[in-house]
C-alpha cells in the first residue's frame, strides 16, 4: 500500500497515522539496535517506518610522515538493505530515504532497481545534507543538485525509462513518494513565498504527501498549512515531531535545524539540571503538542526517534 492509502484508510479511526524514522546502525554494529527501537514502538501500530540515508564522508587521516591523506568513509550500511530487513521481519511498510547529495544519478538508479526488485515501493525523496561533501567541480554533473531533480529521475523510472533513455522492464509497482517541507522556511530559501513555490512544484510533479521538518510551535505549522492550502497544495502535510532529550538541544536544534523553541518550552528546559529532567519536560511538551495537533485533525504524526525512542514510546502511550 501507499503511504497516502494508509492515511485514507485510517481516517475512520479518529486517530492520526503513527509512523517514525530510524537511523541505520553505525558500521560494525548489529541491526539488532534497529530492531530494538521497532520492538519498543510496534505495539502502537506504525503503518510505515522511515529509514534515513547517509552519504559517505571525506576525512583526512594523519600519516606516519605527518601528512594528511584524504579518504572516503561510509559510516552506516545502505538504506536498501535495512529497509528490506525491516519489511521482511515485521511486515511493516519500509520507507527508505533517497537523497541526491553524495549519491550519483547512477547509484540512485541501482538503488531504485534493487528496491523495486525487493517489493519496496514507498520512498521519501530528499536533497540531503551537503555538509562534509567534497565533490570535485568536474564531477558535479554526475549528481542531482535538488530534490526536484531527483524527483524527475524517479518519475522517469516509474515510466520504465533509464538514465540512458533505454527501457526498464518489470516496473509493475511504480514508486509512490513523499517529500520534505519546512513550516519555518528552509534555511537556504530567500523567503517563505519561494519555499512554498517549490513545494507546490514538488506536489504538481507527483509527491503524494509531504512531511515537515521538526517544529515545536504548532501555530507555525497551522499557519504554514493554511498558506499551502491557499496555494492549492492539497496533499497531506504530516507534522514531524522531535522530543527534546538533551539540555544541549536547547541551542543545537535551533542552530542546526533552524527551528524556534517557544519561550514557555525554553524556560522549562533552562530550569533542568540534568538530561533526565530534560527528557521529562520534552515528553510533556510533545504530548501536549500532539494532543493539540490531533484536535486540529492532522492525518498523521511522524516521530524522529534519534536518541529519543524511549520518549516516543511515552508519548505514544499517552495519545494512542
Amino acid at each position: 500500500m501507499k503511504v497516502r492509502d494508509f492515511i485514507e484508510e485510517n481516517k475512520s479511526t479518529g486517530k492520526p497515522v503513527f509512523s517514525f524514522e530510524i537511523l541505520p546502525p553505525l558500521k560494525g554494529n548489529s541491526i539488532q539496535k534497529v530492531y530494538n527501537v521497532i520492538d519498543k514502538l510496534k505495539e502502537f501500530g506504525p503503518k510505515y517506518i522511515n529509514i534515513t540515508s547517509h552519504h559517505s564522508e571525506t576525512v583526512y587521516v594523519p600519516q606516519a610522515d605527518g601528512n594528511l591523506k584524504k579518504a572516503t568513509v561510509r559510516k552506516r550500511p545502505g538504506t536498501v538493505a535495512v529497509a528490506a530487513a525491516i519489511q521482511n521481519k515485521y511486515g511493516i511498510q519500509a520507507v527508505p530515504h533517497i537523497i541526491c547529495k553524495g549519491f550519483t544519478k547512477e547509484e540512485t538508479e541501482y538503488a531504485l532497481l534493487d528496491l523495486n526488485f525487493l517489493g519496496i515501493s514507498n520512498l521519501l525523496l530528499l536533497r540531503g545534507d551537503a555538509k562534509s561533501l567534497d565533490i570535485p567541480a568536474k564531477d558535479r554533473d554526475l549528481y542531482h543538485e535538488h530534490a526536484t531533480d531527483l524527483q524527475r529521475q524517479v518519475n522517469l523510472f516509474n515510466q520504465g525509462i533509464a538514465l540512458d533513455g533505454s527501457k526498464i522492464e518489470g516496473i509493475d509497482t511504480p514508486f509512490s513518494y513523499g517529500m520534505a517541507c519546512y513550516p519555518e522556511k528552509h534555511e537556504e530559501a530567500p523567503n517563505m513565498e519561494s519555499d512554498i513555490y517549490y513545494l507546490k512544484e514538488k506536489v504538481r510533479n507527483g509527491a503524494d504527501y509531504v512531511v515537515t521538518q521538526m517544529f515545536f510551535d504548532n501555530e507555525k505549522y497551522y499557519s504554514f498549512v493554511e498558506r499551502c492550502r491557499k496555494e492549492g497544495i492539497n496533499v497531506p502535510i504530516i507534522p514531524g515531531i522531535k522530543p527534546v532529550v538533551l539540555k544541549s538541544q536547547l541551542t543545537v536544534l535551533p542552530r542546526v535545524f533552524r527551528t524556534d523553541i517557544p519561550e514557555p518550552f525554553a524556560a522549562e528546559l533552562r530550569k533542568c539540571k540534568t538530561d533526565d529532567e530534560v527528557k521529562e519536560v520534552g515528553v510533556e511538551w510533545s504530548i501536549e503538542q500532539c494532543k493539540d495537533l490531533i484536535r486540529h485533525g492532522v492525518e498523521g504524526l511522524h516521530f524522529y526517534t534519534l536518541l529519543a525512542s524511549d520518549s516516543v514510546r511515552k508519548i505514544a502511550e499517552a495519545i494512542y
